[in-house]
């Protein structure tokens, strides 16, 4: 009897195939972006440039510290993030002129003319055990602290809110509005 041989199966192709299927799902499959605090960084100073001393008078800065059992502190008094928004608004804002609270200076502003400027600096502190979860709370609290001044400014001015105005009027508000906050290098408390 005549041996016979079983058929291959032509798999020329195959890896052509597998290619594509690749390319498909590597172009319709949606990558997880990463999502993060949006920070302008200070330029680096030049080599040449001498350090100068900044004096700043105490009220001006209120420090919001969070520990490592994530709570916080914001000035002297202990707080809930769902009240940092406020404290922090009226903080900034200064609105009767208390001797406790940031000073402010009538500075001149292109396109606006006179406006009373706070010299109000947010100074962020936070432990190594701090978590994430807290310290973005914390973040977003003092961001929005911020951007509802800058709303509150916005519609009073021009009648509208923040995100409706022009890149020249934004540019304006946020020189009438500067959000100055400063954030310290972590400390391992636990280890004293």
């Amino acid at each position: 009897m005549a041996k016979r041989s079983t058929p291959a199966l032509n798999t020329s192709s195959t890896a052509d195939i597998a290619f594509l299927l690749l390319c498909y799902f590597l172009m319709t499959t949606t990558m997880g972006s990463q999502t993060g605090l949006s920070r302008r960084l200070p330029p680096m100073p030049d080599q040449n440039q001498k350090q100068v001393d900044q004096k700043v008078n105490r009220r001006n800065i209120i420090i919001v510290k969070i520990n490592s059992a994530d709570r916080i502190l914001a000035g002297s008094e202990p707080i809930e993030v769902s009240q940092l928004k406020d404290k922090i608004k009226e903080f900034l804002s200064n609105p009767a002129d208390d001797p406790n609270l940031p000073e402010k200076e009538n500075q001149e502003i292109e396109g606006f003319g006179q406006y009373p400027v706070s010299k109000g600096v947010i100074s962020l502190q936070n432990d190594r055990g701090t978590s994430y979860r807290a310290y973005i709370a914390v973040q977003n609290e003092l961001v929005k602290a911020v951007n509802e001044l800058r709303d509150e400014f916005s519609r009073n001015n021009y009648g509208k809110p923040f995100a409706s105005l022009s890149e020249d009027k934004q540019d304006i508000v946020k020189k009438a509005i500067p959000q100055n906050i400063s954030e310290a290098e972590p400390k391992d408390v636990s280890k004293k």
